[in-house]
């Protein structure tokens, strides 16, 4: 059933095929929907809701898979179907069951379709900031678990071949990585915690979260992001004179620092004061599949 709601918001942002004759007669031209329903539509991606009041049987097509579903009338939150999959195969630790995620592939491959079709849609484009967050943490996590998936059984992201540069999501025209998405977008917005959001399938990453990220909850998901990875014993020591950390911190060094010291960062976390002179070492990195 939850891949129903696909099938609603495909209604309202993209092509509306309801039989063969039209799919043939309308093959290189989309169908617009009437100005209500496009107004409703663009409201409610704002809120983070969309609304699509139709009932129609209609096919879809997402990259090597093809779904024939019956489309019936709910009002669903863009994130949902992501939401609902992390919830059913991540645990509370960030443990996740691939396996599992390979049955679900209408309801995997849907909320990717979903992501290209509010990516095209004029509302896109005057979306909020924290909106903006949202879709592309989400976006980065969910285009991992898909690497993940064309390569399962695997027992590192590292034994995939130039895992950040292949490019398999197309949004709108243009066909994405995760090294684009984090580096060119997600980093540019001028929030370090993003790095405490987006998941590398490894056991050393931050955990992936199992709620999807949405721009009414944002500020507290991160929050709790980066309070579960500095917490996390195995991935981050602190102490008042002396810092284990993860190698996040030396890599995107920068990131931490735009508003003081990397120690001025960390105290806005941590359950003690640690002292700007604390000595600091970094962890070894476990790339090891988060499994």
């Amino acid at each position: 059933m939850r891949f129903l709601c696909l099938l609603f918001i495909i209604c309202c942002f993209a092509s509306c095929k309801v039989n063969k004759d039209i799919i043939a007669k309308e093959e290189t031209e989309k169908t617009t929907i009437n100005a209500e329903k496009t107004a409703d539509g663009i409201v409610e991606v704002i809120k983070d809701t969309i609304e699509i009041p139709i009932e129609e049987t209609q096919k879809v097509n997402t990259e090597n898979h093809e779904f024939n579903q019956i489309v019936t009338k709910r009002t669903i939150s863009s994130h949902d179907l992501w939401n609902e999959l992390l919830q059913k195969y991540v645990s509370e630790d960030g443990k996740v069951d691939y396996q599992g995620l390979k049955s679900e592939k209408e309801d995997f491959y849907g909320y990717i379709h979903i992501l290209n079709l509010i990516y095209q849609h004029e509302s896109f484009n005057i979306l909020s900031q924290k909106q903006k967050l949202a879709y592309w943490i989400n976006a980065y996590n969910v285009f991992t678990v898909d690497l993940i998936l064309r390569n399962h059984p695997v027992k590192s992201i590292k034994n995939i071949k130039n895992p950040w540069k292949q490019r398999h999501w197309k949004l709108g025209d243009k066909w994405y990585n995760l090294d684009e998405i984090e580096h060119q977008i997600l980093r540019k917005m001028d929030e370090p915690r993003i790095h405490f959001a987006i998941n590398c399938a490894s056991i050393s990453c931050p955990k992936l979260q199992n709620k999807a990220f949405t721009q009414v909850n944002l500020e507290e998901q991160l929050t709790k992001a980066t309070n579960d990875f500095l917490n996390d014993s195995s991935k981050n020591n602190l102490s008042k004179d002396k810092i284990h950390i993860s190698k996040l911190f030396q890599w995107f060094a920068k990131d931490f620092k735009k508003k003081g010291s990397l120690i001025d960062f960390l105290n806005q976390y941590s359950k003690f004061q640690i002292s700007n002179k604390a000595k600091k070492s970094f962890m070894d990195y476990n790339w090891d599949l988060n499994e």
